[in-house]
């Protein structure tokens, strides 16, 4: 890691190693990430219409990034990955493409990038338990109209860390003619992801959440929509031919790539997939470790309550969010960082009907918006967090709820 242990300033005079705990809004970047964009920079050109020897380099490099990615997400080797912004911008480029007149079914408890782009929507509320999720979807599905239909969904909670049943959801979604969508921002830079295995048509990732954070993303899945939509940006790389009319490129990665893309961003992106590829299983047994440790600390304070959708056993990354009795969300992690130098983040993560329903029960934020009251600190973890970073934060707490 790129930045762990940083020197940080904090009350009293004085540094402390920074406790980063803030890895769900961006990770810090991998040294294998910084050593990637520091080996191409000397070739750094413009990529797939230059003959010079740099651009060529870059070219070979951009795709074999894309190469790169189709890989971390066992897609099929014909799927299409488009680089992007971050998940935002790949899920308005999937609302974009898909058919005029497609039925959409999402769930209130998404991240605002799954839940707000689409022209039309069923929004489903949030679920009592995963297996209710699944019959939600079955039967709002079936009650689409006819015609092209979507489920989208997240696979791991920004908030909760709740790992959703997106497997089962893709097998309801086949079984009622629809296609899959899924926000994978959260699950990626924790565990692996299947595409193939599990039946997505459509994934979704930010770079700057999988550890190299260079305003990248993804929309990797089924190219049909993709190429027989308008472009998502008109100009430079998405037209074939340009006169009185003007003739799209056919591959949807060209046709929704306009313009000199984030050829850096890509190769950071890639380094990072490799780099985690073949670290999945110490990745996943240290983070588990150190969740449990968190968990059970903030049980243990009487006036902490963790934050879940579907109860303390529901399986999860590490992310976690709370509330503390008597303290405002935002003071609390603006204590948190200038006494003690740890890093959280406090609103409602992008994902205001779902930390609404967490707090009040039904989502409608009545009576919530006053003084704050509808938001929560949360509590990330990822590859640089250590047990001392877990008890620092553990330490405060307890320090606030006893003054």
């Amino acid at each position: 890691m790129i930045g762990a242990d940083v020197p940080v300033p904090v009350k009293g005079g004085g540094h402390v190693p920074y406790a980063n705990l803030d890895y769900a809004a961006s990770a810090p970047c991998l040294e294998a990430a910084h050593e990637a964009v520091t080996r191409a920079l000397p070739y750094y050109s413009s990529v797939h219409r230059g003959a010079g020897y740099a651009s060529r380099v870059t070219t070979r490099a951009y795709e074999e990034a894309r190469d790169a990615v189709r890989s971390f997400l066992g897609a099929w080797r014909r799927s299409a990955v488009v680089f992007t912004r971050n998940t935002t911008d790949a899920m308005n480029l999937l609302a974009h493409a898909v058919p005029r007149g497609t039925s959409v079914v999402v769930f209130e408890t998404e991240h605002h990038a799954a839940l707000l782009p689409w022209r039309r929507a069923v929004r489903l509320p949030a679920p009592a338990t995963p297996a209710e999720a699944i019959s939600a979807a079955d039967r709002a599905l079936r009650e689409s109209p006819i015609g092209s239909r979507l489920l989208v969904v997240t696979a791991a909670s920004n908030v909760t860390g709740e790992l959703w049943p997106v497997e089962e959801l893709a097998k309801v979604a086949h079984r009622n003619g629809a296609r899959i969508a899924v926000d994978a921002a959260q699950l990626v830079p924790h565990r692996p992801l299947d595409m193939t295995a599990l039946g997505l048509d459509y994934v979704a990732f930010s770079g700057h959440k999988l550890y190299a954070p260079f305003g990248t993303g993804v929309l990797a899945g089924r190219a049909d929509w993709l190429r027989a939509a308008e472009p998502y940006l008109k100009g430079g790389g998405a037209s074939a031919s340009v006169g009185r009319t003007t003739r799209w490129a056919a591959s949807a990665e060209q046709r929704h790539e306009a313009g000199s893309p984030n050829v850096l961003g890509a190769i950071a992106l890639a380094a990072a997939c490799e780099t985690l590829r073949g670290s999945w299983d110490a990745v996943r047994a240290r983070e588990e470790a150190l969740l449990g440790r968190l968990r059970s600390g903030l049980a243990a304070l009487p006036s902490v309550r963790e934050l879940s959708l579907w109860g303390d056993r529901a399986p999860r990354v590490g992310i976690v969010s709370f509330t503390v009795d008597g303290w405002n969300a935002s003071d609390v992690a603006l204590t948190l960082s200038e006494e003690y130098g740890v890093g959280v983040r406090d609103g409602r993560f992008c994902a205001h009907p779902l930390v609404r329903h967490l707090l009040d029960g039904d989502g409608d934020g009545a009576g919530f918006s006053a003084g704050g009251r509808d938001t929560a600190v949360r509590a990330s973890l990822g590859i640089g967090t250590s047990e001392e970073h877990v008890d620092r934060l553990l330490a405060a707490l307890a320090g606030l709820t006893g003054r």
